[in-house]
């Protein structure tokens, strides 16, 4: 074994070192020229030297292989192997030699232990980094197929991990680690549309939300042959926006009294059946501007919505009105009736005819009742969006006469079902809400959305409670079973009351109402950022789109603003005096989807 002295060659770390001095520690020179002192079990001698330039040590070509095959095995040093591979001992020769050796495909070992690899060793490590090669190459020309934009079909099974954190389903990403992009839903909804595996109109808000998107598929049962009551001679009519395929009410007037008929979901949907318990996980239907997805199988309100086959079984809720506008003489019953459909529209246009005109008047009288128990009439700017064909539709909702008519008709029901199910000790789930600080409700539009805010939102409790916003005592949702869960829930309670059959005891019932509401509230942030993300669509694709803003709410020189033509709500800051209620007109100035932004400048 050499000695170690100055100028001898050494390995220090993985990188060759000359040394320049030996006392109590070593002074080494690296390569560029540096020096560093080190203790002596630091380094490791790789040939005496004299060593005088490291930048002269360099790739050498050897016999690898056959000095490898000639070994046969043996252990050796680095002073034969560089002999075997060089013919000679030499800095140059036991660099290069080493290098060999630390590559590790043919050797392994220290300087003075050495040993060739097996056979099979070397095959495995050659096969191993051809692969790793092969991947390294195939990883690359996939980053870049994602920088260009061009992705290939096979791409895709890879950029689904960027879509699962696009969903929010995980928290990081090596692909955009590797792009040196910011780990984030948004960064990651940006790549997936940049690189055409999402369209640029891809909504992630379902997906990201957990809804189920799929249609229910279950088998429907035939109709009970039981009995109802005809009343296929009263006039029926269900009212609704033009373009609506699931009715499941409708009005009408018999003499004095009042009819709400709607479609006897309970009469298909028994509680506890398939049916059922998927309608209780999705809680309510999924309204997106582009589908809407039922809780219950399509075959229901094929059977059921009223007025979409000649004659309709309806459960039917009688009622009279008093002078004062109370909810009296309540009845429930199995029904058979034949509903005409028309739009709000078209309902607007025959109130001066009967029976509208009774109708209109009643619900008047009920009105004026409900706001002199407290309650809240907001009249904030609502649209309906659609997406047809792929274009965006933002429409407003005008204020019909007819369309609240259609709403406190709909509201005697709930209440006289609440009515009904305390009289008859019927336990239901009945709708309350706690009232806000404020008693008036303003006139102008900044103050009645300040109002719109002090408004808890409304629960579901088994004892009846007042609901503030609606102004009354009591009430129950009972009139939409073929959408929200809530009411299929009173109607099976009704039903097996009607039938004389058990109804469910109020801790169930409860823990019904609280499952369904998991998926219904789900639901509710889905539509309500779901409509955000097409309305930005909208602005996107009319870059010329300019509209009237309405200051509600103001900070500095910062505003919230009413948009009423999208029924969208936005921050402005707008230089200069403003006030509240103030109107000032607006373009888009920026508009980032995946981020769910739009800015706006004033004009």
């Amino acid at each position: 074994m050499y000695q170690l002295k100055t100028n001898a060659l050494v390995l220090y770390k993985i990188r060759p070192a000359r040394v320049l001095e030996i006392s109590d520690k070593i002074t080494i020179e690296l390569e560029g020229g540096k020096s560093k002192r080190v203790r002596d079990k630091d380094v490791q001698l790789l040939h005496p030297g004299p060593v005088s330039n490291l930048d002269k040590l360099g790739p050498l070509s050897g016999a690898l292989e056959e000095s490898w095959q000639l070994l046969e095995g043996e252990q050796t040093n680095l002073r034969e192997l560089s002999e075997l591979l060089f013919e000679e001992y030499s800095p140059a020769t036991a660099w290069a030699a080493w290098q060999i050796v630390a590559d590790g495909i043919y050797f392994e070992g220290e300087p003075e232990r050495i040993l060739p690899r097996s056979e099979q060793a070397v095959q495995d490590e050659i096969e191993t980094r051809a692969r790793k090669a092969r991947e390294t190459e195939a990883w690359e020309g996939f980053l870049q197929r994602v920088k260009e934009g061009a992705i290939i079909e096979e791409d895709r099974k890879i950029l689904a991990e960027v879509e699962s954190l696009a969903l929010e389903k995980r928290e990081g990403s090596r692909i955009l680690q590797a792009l040196d992009l910011a780990e984030n839903p948004v960064t990651a909804h940006r790549l997936l549309v940049s690189t055409g595996y999402w369209s640029v109109n891809e909504n992630p808000y379902p997906r990201r939300f957990g809804v189920d998107e799929s249609e229910p598929q279950h088998p429907v049962p035939e109709l009970p042959d039981e009995a109802r009551l005809d009343l296929t001679h009263l006039q029926a009519f269900a009212i609704d926006d033009e373009g609506s395929d699931d009715p499941d009410d409708a009005i009408s007037l018999d003499g004095e009294r009042i009819w709400v008929h709607v479609a006897d979901v309970a009469a298909l949907v028994p509680p506890d059946s398939s049916m059922d318990l998927e309608a209780r996980a999705r809680g309510a239907n999924l309204y997106l501007p582009d589908r809407i997805v039922p809780m219950l199988p399509a075959e229901i309100t094929h059977r059921l919505g009223l007025g979409l086959q000649e004659r309709s079984p309806a459960l039917s809720i009688g009622f009279n009105l008093s002078p004062g506008g109370e909810v009296s003489n309540v009845v429930i019953e199995p029904s058979w009736v034949r509903v005409t459909r028309i739009s709000y529209d078209q309902a607007d246009q025959c109130l001066a005819e009967a029976p509208f005109d009774a109708l209109l008047e009643k619900s008047r009288v009920y009105r004026e009742r409900r706001f002199q128990a407290g309650a809240a009439s907001i009249q904030l700017p609502e649209v309906k969006i659609r997406v047809i064909d792929g274009e965006v539709r933002i429409l407003p909702l005008p204020r019909l006469d007819s369309r609240e008519m259609v709403t406190d008709l709909m509201l005697m029901a709930g209440e006289g079902v609440a009515d009904y199910g305390i009289e008859h000790g019927v336990p239901l789930p009945f709708a309350t809400q706690a009232p806000p600080e404020q008693k008036t409700v303003p006139g102008d539009m900044a103050g009645m959305y300040a109002f719109r805010r002090q408004f808890k939102p409304s629960q579901t409790k088994l004892e009846a409670e007042p609901h503030a916003g609606l102004g009354l005592a009591r009430y129950c949702r009972a009139t939409s079973p073929l959408r929200r869960y809530a009411d299929l829930l009173t109607h099976q309670q009704l039903r097996a009351h009607l039938r004389g059959q058990p109804v469910l005891d109020s801790q169930v019932l409860m823990e019904r109402v609280a499952q369904s509401e998991i998926g219904s509230t789900a639901n509710r942030k889905t539509e309500r950022i779901s409509n955000n993300h097409w309305t930005l669509i909208y602005l996107r694709d009319h870059d010329d789109w300019r509209g009237d803003a309405v200051v509600v709410a103001k900070e500095g020189e910062r505003a919230t603003v009413l948009i009423p033509a999208i029924g969208f709500e936005s921050k402005l800051r707008i230089r200069g005096e403003f006030e509240l209620n103030d109107v000032v007109k607006i373009k888009t100035r920026e508009i980032d989807l995946a981020d769910l932004s739009c800015y706006f400048r004033v004009l």
